[in-house]
């Protein structure tokens, strides 16, 4: 009991610091329900304010879910995971809201209940349009004193980090049902100090790429806001077994770990992640063949570059996803970027490859492997001073590649423990800055307070073989403990 406490007073104190001071009355599920008094359902009285609704919405999120509650239709096999304690139940696609005859199974957050009495918030609804977003701060101790780099996205040491705030409006296409075309489209916008890693040239780059600081550890201002998703999806269920059109700017497909902060295992990315891209935009195309079998096609403008900026250049991709008839395993191979141009602000030549395999609904693991390299970068040919990244008279070609492990385990429905594991070998530094072979291992732990709150405890070492690559070339390792808490609104 006195667990349950301490954990109550750790979420109230959180809530309270993010200035949600409508919901004093809420309470973890786990004591709620060890007290036999359930939260009343009072979010949909719309004779009570607004905030006195979100307030109640709070409470009830943090009900235990009704075990009875019908689970909604899909066309295929069943989520392979559990969500929560995991962030997804499917397996791995990038670029689809969600796999192809899978159903739309956001939660209905706080905030879209609050509003659900309002004229706005019932015509949304009998739209089928979300709005929604999260809260996420994070703090680190570390080893390092001046910069964790390549750790991301928790990049200044030894402080408190408001790493983003991101806001959601989204209607997402119904692939379940096979008789008619739908339509949909995500508009979401990230503000705080990860718009560093997310954003893309041509689209409110000035504030990153324009506005560089001396002996600061990142360029641009300390916190900076990123569009960092605007599509339209189109939906046309007689191609194969369904197809999926996007137009706009998507998320980059292959990665194990996500921009958005709920959609990882861990606080911390990998270098892997960290030095590869971040958003592409053009138009890709999602095609389920049957079950198993899904096929993606597009052609966007280079990575982490708008379509219309000087820098873009048209960059073909393509990824196969296959999943095994027993839903143990997924294999997910793309080319992410090819094209036959010469480095020009982030345009990279990137093939992946992820693999998931299903112990048991409880234990799973993914592991992502990747080959990159760039054409023609200045600095990077012949005759440069060795240790020196960059320093060569020549352009030049320079490549990286890596591997990381990922092991997950559901302690219950609400406790998520992962250990993480890499090899990456930056071979000229292009991507890190140091040209060395490193290793990096995290373990970390997700606890649900409810669905509405995370806390992540998380402990993280990483080694550099062949220079000292961190804090500014001053160290050959570094030892990073953090925890964020993410507040979903």
């Amino acid at each position: 009991m006195r667990r349950t406490e301490a954990t109550m007073r750790c979420a109230m104190l959180i809530v309270s610091l993010m200035g949600l001071t409508g919901i004093s009355g809420f309470v973890p599920a786990a004591a709620d329900a060890a007290q036999g008094t359930p939260a009343p359902l009072q979010s949909a009285h719309c004779a009570q304010s607004i905030f006195k609704r979100l307030g109640a919405a709070y409470r009830e999120d943090a009900q235990p879910p009704d075990p009875n509650s019908p689970a909604p239709a899909r066309r295929g096999m069943s989520a392979p995971l559990d969500s929560p304690a995991f962030p997804s139940a499917e397996w791995q696609l990038g670029g689809a809201s969600f796999p192809i005859g899978a159903p739309d199974e956001n939660s209905q957050y706080p905030l879209e209940k609050a509003v659900g009495c309002t004229a706005l918030g019932q015509w949304m609804q009998k739209h089928r349009i979300e709005a929604f977003g999260w809260v996420n701060v994070a703090g680190n101790i570390s080893s390092s004193n001046f910069t964790n780099f390549p750790l991301s996205y928790q990049v200044r040491p030894n402080r408190v980090e408001f790493n983003q705030v991101v806001f959601n409006i989204q209607r997402i296409v119904d692939t379940v049902q096979t008789d008619h075309v739908d339509w949909g489209f995500n508009v979401s916008t990230l503000y705080g100090y990860d718009y560093h890693f997310t954003t893309m040239k041509g689209v409110f780059s000035n504030q990153l790429l324009n506005n560089s600081v001396p002996n600061t550890q990142l360029p641009g201002h300390i916190y900076g806001i990123d569009p960092m998703l605007f599509y339209a999806d189109l939906y046309v269920p007689w191609v194969a077994e369904g197809m999926v059109i996007r137009f706009g700017r998507w998320l980059s497909l292959p990665d194990i770990e996500a921009q958005f902060s709920p959609n990882n295992y861990l606080v911390t990315h990998s270098i892997l992640y960290t030095a590869d891209p971040y958003t592409q935009m053009g138009v890709l195309t999602t095609t389920r063949l049957n079950a198993q079998w899904t096929v993606q096609v597009g052609l966007h403008g280079s990575d982490d570059t708008a379509v219309w900026n000087r820098s873009a250049r048209p960059t073909f991709q393509a990824c196969v996803r296959w999943v095994s008839s027993s839903n143990n395993d997924m294999l997910y191979p793309c080319i992410n970027s090819v094209n036959g141009d010469n480095y020009n602000y982030d345009n990279l030549q990137m093939y992946v490859a992820t693999w998931g395999h299903r112990f048991s609904q409880r234990f799973h693991m993914l592991t992502e492997a990747y080959e990159m390299y760039a054409r023609g970068i200045p600095g990077y040919g012949p005759g440069g001073a060795p240790g020196m990244a960059g320093s060569s008279p020549f352009p030049g070609t320079a490549g990286e590649f890596g591997i990381v492990n990922y092991l997950n385990f559901e302690l219950d429905t609400n406790n998520m423990l992962s250990f993480r594991n890499e090899f990456y070998n930056d071979e000229k530094g292009q991507r890190t800055g140091y040209a060395t072979r490193y290793s990096e291992h995290t373990l970390g732990l997700t606890h649900w307070v409810s669905q509405d709150l995370e806390i992540r405890p998380e402990l993280r070492y990483d080694h550099s073989y062949d220079e000292a690559a961190f804090d500014r070339g001053k160290r050959d390792y570094q030892v990073v403990a953090l925890i964020d808490a993410i507040l979903h609104y």
